[in-house]
């Protein structure tokens, strides 16, 4: 089997990290062209001195001048920095495939410009699809690039569909540990920190990632990746709580027979199908028993505790830049949350506040550029900044208080 030749973006993040785990279980099988990192040199020179790519991007120019003091002087990786930069990184020839892990809507560009390219594109980055995903669909089918999807539960579907798409398909079933606060009562909210929203049950995930996941926008964003990845209506994705994380997700079909894929949680697992599609590698991780297990529970979502799921629905039905505007707010919201500028409960009230201000100018004749339409890059970025600035001006003008008491 000939070699694979990959541009990893995010390669310093949950994502990437355990991309380079399963590339280094399997030496001959791949190759690193490129590894792309926002701003963590340090552990960015560690990966090149294990991989040696030819390129490596750094996407704060600042932290790119560090990197070239702390690599060798022989020049064998070149340093590049920006947008630019990973657009050159995802679009060079000899890339086979690219890993789209970065976090936030930074991974948009490259990974359009991958499709673009007509690259395989391994999608983990929710944003790109969140933002611009009717954009990204008809690229690839422009350009021959295959969508791989990533994520634990968009792979779960897509090994289920055994690539068959959406032949007889009837709905699909996305699942949710329900994270950190799903026995916490709801009246308790308020009291939640910093440090207990991080500290997810079954998964190990970046910051971000695991306040997304702590009030279930995460899986607001998935049934919008999904409705683009999969080619659905958000009335046929349903989301259900399933706290063992065995189950990854479902599919029914007009027959009604349903198909579940099963593992422990384990990022490796995905991401290797994603790598070696359609081949699979052997890979040496604990495996799933069943009896040890014991149950498999499923249960609804419950919407006074995780509203910004509900809102992420919303927004889908009003299609268009509605979807990047969310993203772009509730980016921005948990970033001040993770500084300690924000109550927990503060985060679904905020979202509230800006899809309530998103709907009322949707009425407009004429809204900011890229709400009603996306038609091109720009204006899904255009969608984002606007949905940034109005949770900030949500936030700043009501002073919301930081954070105080923990959870007995």
């Amino acid at each position: 089997m000939s070699e694979k030749t990959l541009t990893v973006l995010g390669s310093t993040g949950s994502i990437g990290r355990n991309t380079l785990d399963v590339i280094q279980r399997f030496p001959g099988r791949f190759r690193i062209h490129a590894l792309a990192a926002h701003n963590n040199v340090e552990m960015l020179a560690d990966q090149i001195d294990v991989h040696h790519p030819a390129v490596a991007v750094v996407f704060d120019p600042e932290a790119a001048s560090r990197l070239r003091e702390i690599l060798p002087g022989n020049g064998a990786t070149a340093v590049l920095t920006g947008m630019e930069g990973l657009v050159e990184a995802v679009s060079a020839p000899e890339v086979d495939q690219v890993i789209s892990g970065m976090v936030g809507s930074v991974g948009l560009r490259p990974t359009y410009a991958a499709i673009e390219c007509g690259k395989q594109v391994a999608i983990a980055n929710k944003e790109t699809l969140v933002l611009a995903g009717q954009l990204m669909i008809e690229a690839a089918a422009e350009s021959g690039a295959r969508l791989l999807p990533m994520d634990s539960e968009h792979n779960a579907i897509f090994q289920c569909l055994n690539g068959n798409g959406s032949r007889g398909l009837e709905r699909i079933v996305l699942t949710a540990s329900g994270g950190p606060f799903r026995d916490l009562p709801f009246e308790r909210f308020g009291e939640i920190t910093r440090e207990q929203a991080l500290a997810h049950p079954n998964w190990k995930m970046g910051p971000k990632i695991s306040i997304d996941s702590a009030t279930m926008m995460n899986k607001g964003l998935e049934v919008i990746e999904a409705r683009w990845l999969f080619g659905l209506q958000a009335d046929r994705i349903q989301v259900l709580i399933h706290r063992q994380s065995i189950v990854h997700s479902m599919v029914e079909f007009v027959d009604g027979s349903v198909i579940a894929q099963l593992g422990l949680p384990d990022m490796r697992t995905p991401i290797a199908h994603c790598l070696a599609y359609p081949d699979r590698l052997p890979l040496d991780l604990p495996r799933l028993n069943l009896a040890e297990v014991g149950k498999l529970e499923f249960e609804e979502v419950p919407p006074d505790k995780f509203s910004c799921l509900f809102l992420a629905l919303e927004v889908l039905e009003l299609g268009g830049g509605a979807p990047a505007a969310l993203n772009g707010a509730n980016e921005e919201i948990v970033a001040v949350f993770l500084d300690d500028g924000l109550l927990f409960s503060a985060i679904p009230t905020v979202l509230g506040q800006v899809v309530k201000k998103l709907k009322e100018i949707l009425k407009q004749p004429e809204p900011p550029a890229g709400l009603r339409d996306v038609g091109s890059v720009k204006e899904a970025l255009d969608a984002d900044r606007w949905g940034r600035d109005a949770a900030l001006a949500i936030i700043n003008h009501a002073a919301y208080p930081h954070r105080s008491a923990n959870i007995a």
